[in-house]
């Protein structure tokens, strides 16, 4: 977790004294690791940072998986770079219901193939952030305006029948 430089630091308050909103969102992970659990859920592990020490968090999650723990994470308007860090997305629309659980693939390839491959919706455009991209062209009112629901083309899919 890169904590052993702070191993004699207080926590202190926030914005005041003490450990770096980075450094204590790497000490809570610390924290829970501490349990060994078989699955780590971590909500929005890099909001409130600023993209420097959102990477860090990010590389240390990456670690975490690479020696075979099993992260899932809650994420928000990601940066591109956070967003192609995870491996596999599960894509809610309002109310819950699935409309992609699959893999992100390298520079999120795989999610934008399957989106791409969908009648009347748009194509991402060079330099665009995949993460932003996914959430326009998945909203209900472009789900309404092409006329179809991202819902039963997921169910009908090789993604949803794969398990």
């Amino acid at each position: 977790m890169e904590l052993t430089q702070l191993k004699n630091a207080l926590v202190g308050v926030p914005s005041v004294s003490g450990l770096s909103m980075e450094q204590r969102k790497r000490l809570t992970i610390a924290v829970e690791l501490v349990k060994n659990p078989s699955i780590l859920f971590l909500d929005e592990p890099t909001s409130g940072l600023d993209a420097r020490a959102a990477a860090i968090v990010m590389r240390i999650l990456k670690k975490l998986v690479d020696a075979g723990r099993t992260v899932v994470c809650t994420i928000h308007q990601p940066s591109i770079d956070i967003f192609n860090a995870f491996d596999e997305l599960l894509l809610l629309k309002e109310g819950g219901e699935e409309i992609y659980f699959g893999p992100l693939g390298r520079h999120s390839s795989e999610m934008i193939n399957y989106f791409e491959g969908i009648g009347g919706v748009s194509k991402l455009k060079h330099g665009c952030n995949p993460s932003a991209w996914i959430l326009e062209v998945t909203s209900p009112t472009k789900e309404a305006e092409i006329g179809v629901s991202f819902v039963e083309i997921y169910r009908n899919s090789h993604l949803y029948n794969r398990s």
